[in-house]
């Protein structure tokens, strides 16, 4: 990869409108304004001046180009869907699994945990199987289970510790209401809980959520200090004035700086209007933006699955056909990290809080600081993208990985 690279730079602090990245190996070496680079300017692009991201950070992914992450059977199917993304600015990506018979989630898990080792995925996670079947979306209802911690040290012995969270619904049996439960079983694990597919009332939710704060800031090491919301709104009781459900809980507590929440800002599981209103609210240092993309990302419409799931995808909406789904239930998204930090700004969010939350912040639910920023220090990732966050080329530990910027 070339040493230095000029154009709109985003970076944790704001955007440079003339900035540039030095980079030295597998390594940013500086990031600031074009005019103080050390060594003198670089070129300016030959063309359009490029916009320069950090890799993106997705922590919630079910696949892409054809292939799904529940459904792979070795590890071509892991690189495809992975690859996928990758190509698109996903530099560090957390594969999902969906509920699923126990033998077949720790089989899964292990695959995973093989691509992670690789360096092929930066993660694993999984949604369910302790879930609330009354809010299943497309998840098989058939395959839920009470909260069984036995299990959570399986799939983790299996996940040889690259299990980054897993969504649990904290209403359910085992989960959250005792010393021995699911949630005290993953944060020993070094996992971090994820509060969804839920029915839970406030009062469930917010004590569910305190509890794993606590446990995680009395683990040295742990992963995060703070527990997550699985897709904030979808899979959950709605917030009613009467009724406020996990969603109030889940906003407080992000506010409060206890909790990150997961938004699948891709124009079809949110309305704008929700994505700017919850950034406005909590701010992007508790907002990760994610894709929950399933097989069909980067695909034509048409027939896939998700797991046990039929999906059938029309005019870019994946959906449940029939079987143990909700009818019709989004079954996932098809959209790109890239697309859904184009859908954010398009909603009025500024650029600099839509790369924080879809690079900086979940790098921290990751545990990782070597990732999600344009920072000295961190590793090279980086997206060249055209002005309005088209990807043109990407870089993942100082080396191009798909493309490469004109005139470097």
């Amino acid at each position: 990869m070339p040493r230095a690279l000029r154009g709109r730079v985003v970076t944790p602090a704001g955007v440079l409108d003339d900035g540039a990245v030095l980079v030295d190996g597998a390594t940013i070496a500086w990031v600031g304004p074009a005019d103080a680079t050390p060594g003198g300017p670089p070129a300016p692009p030959g063309g359009p001046v490029r916009t320069l991201l950090p890799g993106l950070v997705d922590l919630h992914c079910h696949g892409g180009g054809g292939a799904g992450f529940p459904d792979a059977l070795d590890a071509d199917d892991v690189l495809r869907a992975a690859e996928e993304h990758l190509r698109h600015g996903t530099t560090s990506l957390v594969a999902s699994l969906v509920t699923a018979p126990r033998d077949v989630l720790v089989a899964r898990t292990a695959l995973l945990a093989d691509a992670v080792d690789a360096g092929v995925l930066a993660g694993i996670h999984l949604e369910g199987p302790f879930l609330s079947a009354a809010r299943r979306g497309a998840q098989s209802p058939a395959d839920m289970l009470p909260g069984d911690p036995d299990l959570v040290r399986e799939i983790a012995a299996a996940a040889r510790g690259h299990l980054v969270t897993m969504t649990v619904a904290p209403e359910v049996p085992g989960v959250a209401d005792g010393t021995d439960d699911v949630v005290a079983a993953l944060v020993a694990v070094g996992a971090v809980p994820s509060v969804g597919h839920t029915d839970a009332s406030a009062e469930v939710t917010e004590s569910a959520v305190e509890r794993v704060f606590d446990l995680l800031a009395a683990t040295p090491g742990a992963r995060s200090v703070r527990p997550t919301a699985t897709h904030l709104f979808n899979g959950m009781r709605p917030l009613h004035h009467r009724d406020p459900g996990p969603v109030a809980a889940c906003l407080a507590a992000a506010a409060g700086g206890r909790l990150v929440v997961e938004l699948v800002a891709d124009g079809t599981h949110l309305d704008p209007v929700t994505v700017r209103t919850v950034l406005e609210l909590v701010g992007a240092d508790a907002v990760a933006l994610v894709t929950d993309a399933m097989a069909a990302a980067g695909m034509p419409d048409g027939e896939y699955r998700l797991g046990p799931l039929a999906v059938r995808v029309v005019d870019g909406v994946a959906r449940t056909v029939d079987g143990d789904g909700t009818p019709d239930a989004i079954a996932g998204g098809v959209a790109h990290l890239i697309d859904v930090v184009r859908h954010v700004v398009a909603a009025g969010v500024p650029l600099v809080d839509a790369v924080r939350a879809a690079a900086t912040t979940p790098a921290t639910v990751l545990g990782r600081d070597d990732v999600g920023a344009l920072v000295a220090g961190r590793r090279a990732d980086l997206v060249v993208a055209t002005h309005d966050l088209r990807p043109v080329a990407v870089a993942r530990a100082g080396r191009w990985v798909a493309g490469a910027p004109a005139g470097v």
